[in-house]
């Protein structure tokens, strides 16, 4: 039996959720529809999946090694949505400013795709920190910026969000906290926290802190992402950070966790932003109509 796209679909979220239930609240079905899914998947490809535990489901080697190739068949099909006919008309160049953010875990992919739309298009891109963003489009040296829309306060911009990614609480595969019916920023405050530095996160972070009577007990700061993502997965803190930069596993192997909190901690806001008021050149005006359609149609793959 050849494996079908909702089947696929279903294995990937619970393999990133780590648990049947999660997986099922994030695709808006029944938990039993994962299930079944997942045992037909098995039975498609012959092996064992995951290893079912006390803690949720774990992937075996065959199960990371197969999320591989899924991961592959969904972002195929995914391209394959976006087939469009090149607008070979459109020339000319488009000075585009992202925070590192952006680029690392969001638009690089998108670029790609607008190359194939638009081949005489060219896109120069420039990673910069929002302060610079802010003043370069400003001062005409940027046409249209990638943000995080979220952090935004300058009125003299004009932005568009796209996407909200929600933040978690990530945790090492095991932790205590996992075993709770409900974790917030109380439970938070009494664990080593491993705090992100970049795109002013550590400055969102304490925003919200600042609600509540917590604090975090902050064992590292860091601008790595990859540094934060390792010492969380070896049980040095946990952290909050957003879906968007969230992988299942460490550079080492090992699994990351993540639970919803029941205190409220703001999304992290991705989108465009310009100058207010500025003349949109056909080159902008192809550059937001793309997302602007991208986005439109959401991100989920049909069944």
């Amino acid at each position: 039996m050849t494996p079908t796209i909702r089947q696929i679909r279903y294995f990937v979220s619970t393999a990133e959720h780590g648990q049947i239930s999660q997986a099922a609240i994030d695709l808006s079905i029944s938990q039993s529809a994962v299930t079944t899914a997942i045992k037909e998947l098995e039975n498609a490809t012959g092996v064992d999946l995951f290893t079912r535990t006390a803690h949720g489901m774990e992937l075996t080697s065959a199960g990371r090694e197969f999320l591989f190739h899924a991961y592959e068949i969904l972002n195929k099909l995914s391209e394959a949505m976006m087939v469009k006919v090149p607008s070979f008309d459109m020339e000319g160049q488009l000075n585009v400013a992202a925070t590192y953010t952006v680029l690392g875990y969001f638009l690089p992919h998108h670029i790609d795709r607008l190359s194939r739309s638009h081949p005489k298009l060219q896109i120069q891109l420039f990673e910069l920190t929002r302060d610079a963003i802010e003043e370069g489009l400003l001062s005409n040296r940027y046409d249209m910026a990638v943000i995080l829309t979220s952090n935004n306060v300058n009125p003299d911009l004009s932005t568009e969000t796209l996407l909200s990614s929600r933040r978690r609480l990530w945790l090492p595969s095991r932790h205590p906290l996992l075993s709770r019916d409900s974790v917030g920023l109380k439970e938070v405050s009494e664990e080593p926290y491993i705090m992100l530095t970049i795109d002013e996160a550590a400055h969102t972070a304490l925003r919200y802190w600042s609600q509540t009577p917590y604090r975090p007990q902050v064992r590292l700061r860091s601008s790595s992402t990859e540094a934060v993502r390792s010492m969380v997965a070896n049980g040095h803190g946990v952290a909050i950070l957003s879906d968007m930069v969230h992988r299942p596993w460490s550079l080492e192997g090992k699994r990351i966790e993540t639970i919803i909190l029941r205190d409220p901690v703001p999304s992290m806001d991705i989108g465009l932003a310009w100058r207010r008021n500025v003349e949109f050149s056909p080159a902008m005006d192809a550059f937001r109509d793309y997302f602007r359609r991208v986005f439109s149609i959401g991100q989920h793959v049909p069944a």
